[in-house]
């Protein structure tokens, strides 16, 4: 359905493709649910990072996907009826390994 790069730590996108969510404020309040994770796992003295983070809603998957190493995670929503959610992560991983900061 839609799909957004987006920095967490300005909660700005720097790319969208879809429709049918409004990505630039998805973006900016999913960077929240993205730096409140990370914090409380660091407050629970939990290491390492956060790979994904999945929302089932009753229609739709909604992924945030972390670029490994980088401020940036890959924001999906996807429809359940048309998804195959453990190749779709599969593919996420796969994209998200091309992606550098220059």
């Amino acid at each position: 359905m839609a799909a957004a790069l987006v920095d967490y730590g300005s909660g700005m996108a720097l790319g969208t493709v879809g429709s049918g969510v409004d990505l630039e404020l998805a973006a900016a309040e999913n960077s929240d649910v993205v730096r409140a994770k990370m914090k409380t796992m660091k407050m629970l003295g939990i290491q390492g990072e956060i790979e994904d983070i999945l929302i089932t809603l009753q229609t739709q998957y909604h992924i945030i996907y972390t670029v490994p190493h980088l401020p940036l995670f890959l924001y999906l929503a996807l429809a359940k009826d048309k998804t195959n959610l453990a190749l779709s992560h599969y593919k996420i991983k796969a994209l998200t390994k091309n992606i550098s900061i220059t």
